[in-house]
């Protein structure tokens, strides 16, 4: 039996990383690998009999006092309590092959260099451009931004790009430099998998080299997704109610289109977006968070799922389960989404950022007959079944260990 460590820095179901990180450990514990998770202490996390060996908590968004800030910041740029507890784990559990998710300022790329000192073969997938853009979106209040090309880090201090603060820009420009320096990223993984090329491009672009990277997309557990191909009157977005996700533009779009529109979500444009439906007079329901089944009876009874990101989207696990579930997809031609979508077959895509492209679209949709959506949301649904299924993720994943040395 083969043992993987499993490491991202939340251990529950947070975002669309932690997603993939979830399922992906599922997967591999159902084939009989021993999966071992290295994380960080969170309230939301489930019960694990590795907690005692996970990080203590950091958490950007969360009231610390002074002193909490003091001991915190350093383990940001570099914690050595990540380096100490991973040792310890990796001397009672000697894992076979180590597959790091988003660990970045929680754990801190400080870990690499005790997976390569003991010798243990390891690979990275890249949920963002955070390796390259301190900010992780290649985005800020202006839009797309690449100003950090070139080694220009000292930009995402000037610009203030984590949350717009001044002292956590600086934090994790320091950061971001010293593991320039010290090679930590590019010495110690040895293959970086990219959901989509466009990840894969964007990095040569900025002077990697391509060898160091494999694409293997997503995937859906489609047995967990029942279809429903009867299409409803709204449109619905599902994730993070945040600047780079366009929901302004999507607001904007539902007003002239005159289409019902439902946002399932939370996050720190909330307020903002409630004063556009308001000031534009767009029939906005505002769902919340919601998860399970209750998400997805909101996407089963919907027309279509939308998708207008602003920044260089990876590979939307949002709009994998959109297909799953039977709906088509209308997104922006940035980023991956484009490798996702096929135009008028499995959904629709439209100019990133026109409002009025995306209103014509909306607007169409809804005047197309019900058969043609349904029509659609199957062919999507088969797109799934038949390119992102977790059997062929597994096939990938696995042959991609293997050519590690993985015995198994």
């Amino acid at each position: 039996m083969a043992t993987l460590l499993s490491v991202n820095s939340y251990f529950y179901r947070r975002d669309g990383s932690e997603t993939l990180f979830i399922h992906h450990n599922r997967l591999f514990e159902n084939g009989g690998w021993q999966v071992i998770p290295f994380c960080m202490h969170h309230p939301n996390n489930p019960d694990s009999p590795w907690s005692k060996h996970f990080v203590t908590e950091i958490e950007f968004g969360s009231t610390y006092s002074t002193w909490e800030k003091v001991i915190r910041v350093p383990k940001v740029i570099y914690s050595i309590e990540a380096r100490r507890k991973l040792t310890a784990l990796i001397k009672r559990v000697r894992p076979d092959v180590a597959h790091c998710h988003s660990i970045y300022h929680h754990l801190s790329p400080s870990i690499l260099g005790v997976l390569k000192t003991y010798d243990i073969p390891t690979v990275m997938t890249l949920h963002d451009l955070k390796i390259i853009c301190p900010a992780y979106h290649m985005f800020n209040r202006n839009g797309i931004c690449e100003k950090c090309k070139g080694g220009n880090i000292h930009n995402v201090l000037i610009n203030r790009c984590i949350k717009d603060s001044l002292s956590l820009s600086g934090v994790v420009m320091i950061e971001s430099l010293l593991h320039n320096i010290l090679g930590s990223y590019l010495n110690n993984i040895d293959f970086f998998i990219s959901p989509c090329q466009f990840y894969i491009e964007k990095f040569v672009c900025w002077g990697w080299e391509r060898s160091k990277f494999i694409h293997i997309p997503n995937f859906v557990d489609t047995n967990s997704f029942q279809p429903h191909f009867n299409p409803g009157k709204s449109f619905i977005y599902f994730g993070r109610l945040s600047p780079e996700k366009g929901l302004l533009t999507l607001i904007k779009a539902a007003a002239i289109a005159k289409v019902p529109l439902r946002l399932a979500g939370d996050g720190p444009q909330l307020a903002q977006l409630r004063e556009e439906a308001h000031a534009t007079g767009a029939n906005v329901t505002f769902l919340g968070h919601l998860a399970g089944n209750t998400l997805q009876a909101e996407i089963q009874s919907a027309r279509v799922s939308v998708l207008p990101s602003e920044w260089y989207e990876n590979a939307p696990m949002s709009i994998l389960e959109s297909f799953a579930l039977g709906k088509p997809v209308i997104g922006a031609d940035i980023g991956g989404i484009p490798e996702l979508i096929m135009h008028e077959s499995t959904g629709w895509t439209f100019k990133s950022c026109s409002v009025d492209q995306l209103a014509a679209l909306m607007r169409s949709v809804a005047d197309m007959p019900d058969s043609t959506i349904s029509e659609m949301g199957r062919a999507a649904r088969q797109s799934v079944e038949s390119e992102f299924s977790a059997v062929q993720y597994k096939e990938r994943i696995t042959q991609l260990y293997a050519s590690l040395g993985v015995i198994l």
